[in-house]
């Protein structure tokens, strides 16, 4: 389709004729036919599909994901051995949902299986930036789990107090082996970066240069838990 205008092809303006090849180029676009990607599972994790539903199971516990937003078909092959996910008739958009899906399933074994672990580390100049790990949460005055909440005193040598609570699965503590250090680890990925994300952004310098005042909480090391022998 074309943009139909009453002036001669020569004596259009340049925002037309752009417009013009912009329609043409949409109404040609391929549609694929296909598009398919397998996921392996691997040892010791059972997985689970059911109406675009994923549940995982391993060593460390059993993470859950809705795909409902994703417009693909999931299902188990290989006798539970293999993830198949398929996309018919998608363009170059929807095609890259696929791979996306796939990512997101392998986190979720290698969460079981391995875990994940953040380490962010304190940077400040003059005031030292301390934190807690309260059993007692504040607001409510129940007990609540130790490294599901941090409290972070004396940034920039403020006294407000900074709480950030932990997404679920998630836990906080502070390192053994390095000073001004602190670990996150858990199952769940996106809730794991999450965390450590609102740790960082609750400790950002306000009303000054900061190209001079650097100090933060920053993640230093992140990836799956190592095996330690």
């Amino acid at each position: 389709k074309l943009i139909k205008t009453s002036e001669p092809f020569s004596h259009r303006s340049s925002h037309n004729s752009q417009t013009a090849a912009f329609v043409n180029q949409r109404d040609t676009m391929v549609k694929l036919i296909k598009t398919s990607e397998v996921v392996e599972v691997l040892p010791d994790v059972t997985v689970a599909v059911k109406n675009r539903n994923v549940r995982v199971k391993g060593p460390r516990g059993q993470l859950t994901k809705n795909f409902k937003h994703f417009n693909c078909d999931l299902r188990m092959i290989a006798n539970g051995k293999k993830v198949l996910v398929e996309l018919w008739f998608g363009t170059s958009k929807q095609k890259s949902c696929v791979q996306t899906v796939c990512s997101l399933i392998t986190n979720m074994m290698v969460g079981v299986t391995q875990g994940y672990r953040y380490k962010m580390r304190f940077a400040y100049a003059h005031f030292p930036i301390k934190v807690a790990f309260p059993t007692q949460d504040p607001k409510t005055g129940k007990k609540i789990k130790e490294g599901s909440l941090i409290e972070v005193r004396n940034f920039l040598g403020e006294f407000f107090v900074r709480r950030i609570y932990m997404r679920p699965g998630c836990k906080v503590f502070r390192s053994e082996d390095v000073k001004d250090e602190i670990v996150l680890e858990g199952n769940d990925l996106a809730f794991l970066s999450q965390s450590a994300a609102e740790i960082q952004q609750s400790v950002l310098v306000k009303n000054k240069d900061i190209r001079k005042f650097l100090d933060g909480i920053y993640v230093s090391e992140s990836g799956p838990i190592e095996a330690e022998y």
